[in-house]
């Protein structure tokens, strides 16, 4: 007798400007694992009339209901696959969108330090707060999961994913419960169609490349604004962060 295959949803949160579309790829190259690229960022559009790049793109693309959004995330997975990888920006979570929906998903938060987000993500939206940051959001959830689930759950650092990747992802899948794969290391360069509609505005760099790359090592600059705002979005970083996965 076959043994039942066991469907996992992982639910990824990450705030802009980390390696959340690279772990999108490498989630992505497994054969088992389908996934979704920021189902909510539709209905967060909607919602908050934000001025992202191709923002009537994304709304015609995936709607502004955020209801629609999280009934379909909990259907079938895609392709028949026993792994559903969905990559969630904690600030698409916005406090009108109800919580019950978590539960039976795995969470993970992907995290990377404010300074490095500021200097990123300044490149390519001047005009931001700390809520299009998604620290405070990803705080939130993470006490959400852990009150809930009466557990901590699974916490990883993007740089120590790109310093030792294949050391990194076997831990994170030990984390998960589930089996590390190789092909999780390696992908084809080029866009998916997986990917948003909003990945010519994006993810260049991502599709530019085939495995996980470090970053270079250097200070992030910061004018005195953004230094301010990194320090004000730094207690909810280091919370995540003591609860990182130590490799």
């Amino acid at each position: 007798m076959e043994k039942p295959v066991t469907e996992k949803r992982i639910a990824m949160w990450s705030g802009p400007r980390n390696i959340s579309t690279a772990m999108m790829r490498s989630f992505g190259n497994r054969a088992d694992c389908a996934v979704v690229d920021e189902p909510l960022y539709g209905p967060y559009l909607a919602l908050t009339g934000k001025d992202h790049p191709g923002a009537d793109e994304v709304i015609a693309a995936q709607g502004g209901d955020w209801r629609a959004v999280v009934n379909s995330l909990g259907g079938p997975i895609p392709a028949g696959r026993s792994l559903y990888y969905q990559k969630h920006m904690t600030h698409h979570m916005l406090p009108q969108i109800d919580l019950e929906w978590l539960h039976g998903l795995t969470h993970c938060f992907l995290i990377r330090d404010p300074a490095e987000v500021l200097a990123s993500y300044s490149v390519r939206r001047s005009d931001f707060d700390a809520s299009d940051l998604g620290f405070e959001q990803q705080l939130r959830l993470f006490q959400h999961v852990c009150n809930t689930s009466g557990r901590i759950p699974v916490v990883i650092d993007g740089n120590h994913v790109l310093a030792d990747p294949e050391r990194a992802l076997r831990r994170l899948c030990g984390a998960l419960a589930i089996d590390f794969d190789p092909a999780m290391l390696h992908w084809q360069a080029g866009p998916r169609a997986s990917d948003g509609v909003w990945g010519k505005y994006w993810y260049d760099r991502v599709w530019d490349s085939t495995g996980f790359t470090p970053r270079r090592s250097k200070s992030a600059v910061l004018n005195e604004a953004q230094r301010e705002l990194a320090e004000q979005c730094r207690p909810a970083y280091e919370t995540l962060y003591r609860h990182r996965l130590k490799l």
